[in-house]
């Protein structure tokens, strides 16, 4: 039993993520696919870096993959999040690996398309694959939402498979809300947080 571990923030799903999602389904028994989650509480904290939540994202992935993958909350941060820096010191990191590998069986990799980010999956031993990174982003996917929200042509549809469109469409109020909104996140050691939960207790 060969499980992947796939990591990312999938904030749409794009094109993109379904090859990489695709090709794992060929190698791997299990394919678990973690969006990451930011939360204060119960409640997820969603930004312009971050709009669609996590529902959202998993009623993206089931649109194409059915249930031939497992979609888990298990790559969650909880507030207050300085507590997970500075990374591999930080108790609260270690235990982030423990809930990524929440009910995982026998041997397991991880998929990363970042060399850096390859390093530090390698550092808490989640036996990265480094892959080519894609050139399409799920950043540049949503600078088009945000263009097309405020009126203008883009061509976003090119860049997700025709469900998810669908289930963007469906979230439009989601994608105008955050289109004229401030981004309220901060990059840390290299990775973004949302500043709301940041270092509230």
């Amino acid at each position: 039993m060969i499980t992947a571990l796939y990591l990312a923030h999938l904030n749409p799903v794009t094109n993109a993520h379904v090859e990489i999602i695709s090709d794992l389904v060929k190698e791997a028994d299990v394919v678990k696919v973690m969006p990451v989650v930011f939360k204060n509480g119960e409640k997820e904290i969603n930004s312009k870096s971050f709009p669609f939540n996590f529902a959202s994202r998993k009623k993206m992935l089931r649109s194409v993959f059915g249930d031939s993958i497992k979609i888990t909350e298990d790559y969650a941060f909880f507030a207050p999040f300085k507590k997970y820096i500075p990374p591999l010191l930080a108790p609260k990191s270690w235990e982030l690996r423990k809930q990524i590998l929440r009910n995982v069986e026998g041997e397991f990799f991880s998929y990363t398309g970042d060399k850096a980010e390859g390093v530090m999956l390698k550092i808490y031993r989640l036996k990265p694959r480094v892959g080519e990174r894609r050139a399409l982003s799920a950043a540049s996917v949503k600078e088009k939402l945000y263009a097309a929200a405020q009126g203008n042509e883009t061509s976003w549809k090119e860049d997700v498979p025709e469900s998810i469109a669908k289930v963007i469409e469906e979230e439009w109020d989601t994608v105008k809300k955050f289109a004229n909104a401030e981004d309220l996140t901060t990059r840390v050691a290299g990775m973004k947080f949302p500043k709301e939960g940041w270092s509230k207790n």
